[in-house]
């Protein structure tokens, strides 16, 4: 009995250690800021960067591995796009994949294809509106709490 706790917890920690990316990356607010501003998401399509910061807050609270199972689709990434539109996950009948992206390369650090997909999809949409967070917590609202100090 001794021993098979000792290589349960032995094994815990090593899973622990072994898969330290399952959980993603959560991204300060001010290095979100930052990231938004380097890639001119401030006045992009008539939107702030607080109002993508209120979005990422309310979509992925600032996870890069963030994943909701909406039932027929799927939302990935730290702007949770939809498999229905933007991205292929095999999954989602009819998928459009209009950003011509695998949705699990939306769930990785790397936020150049998660930024490049996201602003498609605000082009498109002339503004934010296909994201629920944003319509449900942000819209019409002062967002300047997002952005300020950073």
């Amino acid at each position: 009995m001794k021993k098979s706790m000792l290589f349960l917890g032995f094994l815990l920690v090593f899973l622990g250690l072994a898969l330290p990316g399952t959980q993603g990356k959560r991204i300060s607010r001010c290095e979100m800021v930052k990231i938004l501003r380097r890639n001119n998401f401030e006045g992009f399509e008539g939107t702030t960067v607080a109002d993508w910061m209120c979005l990422v807050k309310h979509e992925s609270d600032y996870n890069t591995k963030a994943y909701n199972n909406n039932g027929p689709s799927r939302d990935y990434g730290i702007f949770q796009i939809n498999s229905k539109y933007w991205c292929y996950d095999g999954k989602t009948p009819g998928s459009k994949n209009a950003c011509h992206i695998n949705c699990s390369q939306l769930q990785d650090d790397n936020l150049a294809d998660d930024i490049r997909c996201a602003k498609k999809i605000a082009r498109e949409a002339h503004g934010l509106s296909p994201w629920y967070g944003w319509k449900n917590h942000c819209r019409g609202k002062n967002l300047s709490s997002f952005v300020r100090g950073c």
